[in-house]
């Protein structure tokens, strides 16, 4: 993978707001149609997240990947690419809680990189829809760890 790909995917905890906003284009579980949204993506124990947050509530986006889990991850800031990729849901318990636990630690920085009220706490977020990511490189599945 392109390096300047990597890197933008690969998000550290220095990384400001705009650059954990992508869009993601899934296909409507009930239209058959793409639909586009803006999103957060997530870094957490090496791998690549989506998750829905704090409210609990079911989101089509998530209902949309648990129907076709094939959709596009659009890279929008300094990178801008088009990545296919494939999204598998987090439920096993321990596993959730290990991939939340990074991503509330990452959120609670000084710098505030989810522009989210702190602190925030992990009990508000056991509930979310987790997504793991994995992209489709070059023809061939293939994480970018």
């Amino acid at each position: 993978m392109d390096p300047a790909l990597r890197a933008a995917i690969e998000i550290t905890p220095a990384a400001g707001t705009r650059e954990r906003i992508i869009d993601i284009t899934t296909t409507g579980r009930r239209t058959g149609l793409p639909r586009r949204i803006e999103i957060f993506f997530y870094r957490a124990l090496g791998e690549t997240y989506l998750c829905s947050g704090t409210s609990g509530r079911p989101t089509s986006w998530y209902a949309n990947l648990l129907a076709d889990p094939r959709f596009t991850f659009h890279l929008k800031y300094k990178v801008r690419a088009d990545l296919p990729a494939l999204a598998a849901p987090v439920t096993d318990e321990d596993q959730r809680r290990a991939v939340l636990t990074e991503i509330v630690a990452d959120l609670n920085q000084p710098h505030n990189p989810g522009t989210i009220a702190r602190p925030t706490h992990l009990r508000d977020w056991l509930d979310s829809r987790l997504t793991r990511i994995t992209f489709l490189c070059e023809g061939h599945e293939g994480s970018v760890n």
